[in-house]
Formats: C-alpha cells, sequence, structure tokens
C-alpha cells in the first residue's frame, strides 16, 4: 500500500501532494472495479432495488452499533446487512409476495426501525455522515478493509461466476443442470450486503447504488460481450470516480455525490451514443 500511495505522490498535480488525497484517490481505484463487477451481476441479476434496499437499511446496522455502545458501527452494520439478505432471500423462497415487494417490506421496516432508535437515542445527527459518505476522510486501516473485502470479493467471482450468470439468466435452467439456485441467491446476495455495508461510510447511503447500477448500466449501452460488459463498467467506474474526486476537492463538495454526477454523465452520453448508432444502421 506505501508503494502505491508513494507512486500517487509522484504525480504532477498539486492535489497529489496531500496524503487524505492520495489515500481517497487509493480507494477510489479499488472501490471503482469491485462496485462494477458488482453491478454487473446486480443488473443482470434485476437486483438494483435490492442493493438500494441494502444501503438504507444500514441505518438499522448503525442503530444496533449504537445500542451496544461501538464508536465505529461498521461491524454491526456488516452483521446487519447479511442477516438482512439472508433474510429477503428467505422471504422470497417461502413467501407468495414478489422480489420488489418483499425487498420494499423488508426495507421500509428496517430504515423505520434504525430511524425510531437513533432519533430516541438523540444521535441521529452523529451519524447524518452515512448519508453523504466522504472518501477524503477515509484512513489506511480503511484502505485495508477494503483490499481484503476486494480480495474475497474476487475469489468468490471466480469459483461462482458461471453459476451467478446461470441463475441470472434463467433460474429454471439453471436447476436444470443440477445448480442449488436459492444457496446461489443467498451467497450473491450476501456478497453484496457485505460490499455495500463496507462502501457506505466513504460513499453515502443515499448515493452508493447508484456507483454500483450507474456503470454496468453505461456498459450494457456499448456492448454486448459479456467480457467487455465488465471491463467497460470498471473503466466507467474507475475514470468517474478519479474525476469526481478530484473535482470535489478543488469544488469543496461531497466526494460521493460529485463521484455519481460523472457517472450519470457517461451514463446518459452512452444513451445519445446509442440512439445515434442506431439511426445511423
Amino acid at each position: 500500500m506505501n508503494l502505491c500511495l508513494e507512486l500517487i505522490a509522484a504525480l504532477p498535480f498539486e492535489w497529489a501532494q496531500y496524503k487524505f488525497m492520495q489515500q481517497a484517490l487509493l480507494a477510489v481505484l479499488i472501490t471503482g472495479p469491485l462496485l462494477a463487477f458488482l453491478g454487473c451481476m446486480v443488473v443482470n441479476n434485476q437486483m438494483a432495488f435490492f442493493s438500494d434496499a441494502v444501503g438504507h437499511s444500514a441505518f438499522t446496522g448503525i442503530a444496533i452499533g449504537t445500542i451496544l455502545g461501538l464508536d465505529n458501527p461498521l461491524w454491526s452494520m456488516i452483521l446487519f446487512s447479511i442477516f438482512f439478505a439472508v433474510c429477503i432471500t428467505l422471504l422470497k423462497r417461502h413467501g407468495t409476495a414478489s422480489t420488489d415487494t418483499v425487498t420494499g417490506i423488508m426495507m421500509s421496516t428496517s430504515l423505520s426501525l434504525g430511524i425510531v432508535i437513533l432519533s430516541r437515542g438523540g444521535s441521529f445527527n452523529r451519524y447524518s455522515q452515512f448519508l453523504i459518505g466522504d472518501f477524503l476522510s477515509i484512513s489506511p486501516a480503511d484502505i485495508c478493509n477494503l483490499m481484503i473485502i476486494a480480495i474475497l470479493f474476487l475469489i468468490v467471482w471466480v469459483v461462482f461466476f458461471n453459476k451467478f450468470f446461470l441463475v441470472s439468466l434463467n433460474t429454471s435452467l439453471a436447476g436444470s443442470r443440477k445448480i442449488p439456485v436459492w444457496w446461489i441467491q443467498t451467497v450473491f446476495a450476501v456478497v453484496t450486503a457485505l460490499v455495500v455495508a463496507v462502501s457506505i461510510q466513504w460513499i453515502g447511503i443515499l448515493v452508493i447504488n447508484a456507483l454500483i447500477i450507474l456503470p454496468a448500466a453505461t456498459s450494457r449501452n456499448l456492448v454486448r460481450s459479456t467480457f467487455y460488459y465488465v471491463w467497460i463498467a470498471s473503466a466507467v467506474s474507475i475514470v468517474s470516480g478519479i474525476a469526481g474526486l478530484i473535482t470535489s476537492f478543488y469544488w469543496s463538495t461531497a466526494s460521493g455525490a460529485t463521484i455519481v454526477l460523472f457517472t450519470s454523465t457517461v451514463y446518459f452520453l452512452s444513451v445519445l451514443l446509442r440512439i445515434a448508432s442506431r439511426k445511423v444502421i
């Protein structure tokens, strides 16, 4: 990690001379591909609402951490997010309601519970930072945690990619191939919850889902190949992340939201490019 920070510090830019910007840029370079890879599977599985629900339910994880007297509610957020994801997959399997209905019920219930607990304790404002996030506040220890999550995610991606992809295309076909559909869906839900919970404190509850969905949606407008789909999404995420981070430094704006604006701009440009290519054809 020190080598990466030294390489960033060697860049001939004013912002690169600040330690917090070096750490923030390294974090963007890690989270960009991580969220892009995750977003490709989220979009394929039509789980955009689920990833958004996991983010919003983090309030309950924060509330649990407050009750337990934790200074940093990261672990309580992670554990609750995983519990939340498993509950949704169980309700989907054993209930009669649609996926969107189950996700909406769980999100509204958990979000309301978290807000009630935090507002009653008078500590809601203390955790408002999680709403907007701040890459500029990331520490070396946080970067190490991100690296660990990224490595774990990469392992799961390599091991389960084909199963994830087949389940996202057709659950009946996946079942006929002896793939345990429910377990694969549960693993994917847990992985999504873990990545979202860890990333929230720097990206923000209000905008994290955009950084998961937008790069993948942009890539789908540009390519059809699965291979290029993933890598174009990663490139969009990284470029938008760097541009948004540097802009937030000079404009003194929330880094997560600024990055989202750049990613949104690229998405709308991809839509225009797709429309133009159709007209040419």
